[in-house]
């Protein structure tokens, strides 16, 4: 009899330890297929991250062969905008020392800025073009080169616009506001104490000064000239003796060529593919860095990945 339920517990015992082997070990087959399953998502969720930030996929990811540089030049020029001089200079930088490089295209849509800033943009185009005899630089109008834009413009070897584009405003201006008039109705007095009797140039709360206004006249006229020697340097005999080219008025893309303020008609990838002869056009434009990018992006694109990768799994 003892006998006989020592082999019952024994035959109970070896049940026993199999079911709980057994239990175990399909905890770890369940814990490997949740690896295997969450590192899925995880590379699923890092592709989509990547494709949407651009990453993959763009011209960046593809410069093999030959090829036609792109620069953007884009809205107003000035120190702390995309198309300063140093983004911009940057951009026509890489563009030149890349041995690949046929031809740079600079496409402009600006309205003008900075002087100081257009002159430092056509000081390095003359720079590259001059270190870089082989590659020629075309600018590109889309709807509007005008003033700075077309300080830059001048630069290159040709301008292409369109018929409709606006091109020229060859010209300085000053502006500003006068409120003398506002602060007698309004009965305020103007305090200003200085040390410089032209510390307050044109300051608009104090009455017109007749010699400071003179000499603002004369240092624009300056900047003037220093605008149209740019330009008659840089278009020579293909401008026209017209007065009022210097005028400051804005042309049409057709008219200007009239003029000799451009040279053609064509788009970008007209003259990358009948002009440079290399119609792969690589963009070489300074962009937002990485950090600028990924803030502003990465919230949209991970919550698109996770709605997407919930659907995919079955999360709700």
């Amino acid at each position: 009899m003892a006998d006989l339920e020592n082999r019952n517990e024994g035959w109970e015992k070896q049940v026993l330890e199999k079911l709980a082997l057994a239990t175990l070990q399909e905890q770890r087959r369940a814990r490997q297929w949740s690896i295997f399953f969450k590192s899925l998502a995880f590379i699923y969720l890092f592709i989509l991250l990547f494709f949407g930030l651009g990453w993959f996929g763009g011209d960046e990811m593809s410069m093999s062969g030959k090829h036609t540089a792109l620069v953007e030049l884009r809205g107003v020029i000035s120190p702390d905008s995309i198309s300063s001089a140093d983004n911009v200079n940057a951009g026509l930088q890489q563009a030149f020392k890349d041995a690949k490089t046929q031809g740079v295209i600079l496409r402009i849509n600006s309205p003008g800025g900075s002087p100081v800033q257009a002159g430092y943009i056509n000081d390095e185009i003359r720079r590259l073009r001059a270190e870089y005899p082989e590659i020629p630089l075309y600018a590109v109008v889309e709807d509007i080169c005008a003033s700075g834009g077309y300080y830059v413009a001048a630069a290159a070897d040709r301008i292409y616009v369109d018929k409709a584009s606006m091109v020229g405003s060859i010209g300085v201006l000053m502006n500003g506001f006068g409120f003398t008039g506002a602060m007698e109705k309004l009965g305020v007095e103007r305090r200003l104490i200085t040390a410089g009797e032209n510390k307050a140039f044109l300051d608009p709360f104090s009455p017109p000064n007749s010699e400071q206004e003179e000499y603002a006249k004369r240092m624009l006229n300056d900047i003037h000239q220093q605008f149209i020697q740019v330009v008659q340097q840089g278009r020579g005999q293909r401008l026209k003796e017209e007065p009022e080219i210097f005028s400051g008025m804005v042309w049409t893309g057709q008219k200007s060529i009239e003029l000799g303020l451009a040279d053609a008609m064509g788009s970008a990838d007209y003259v990358a593919r009948e002009i440079i002869k290399a119609e792969h056009i690589v963009d070489y434009t300074t962009r937002e860095g990485f950090a600028e990018r990924f803030a502003r992006r990465f919230g949209a694109v991970t919550a698109e990945a996770l709605i997407k990768a919930g659907g995919a799994w079955g999360l709700r």
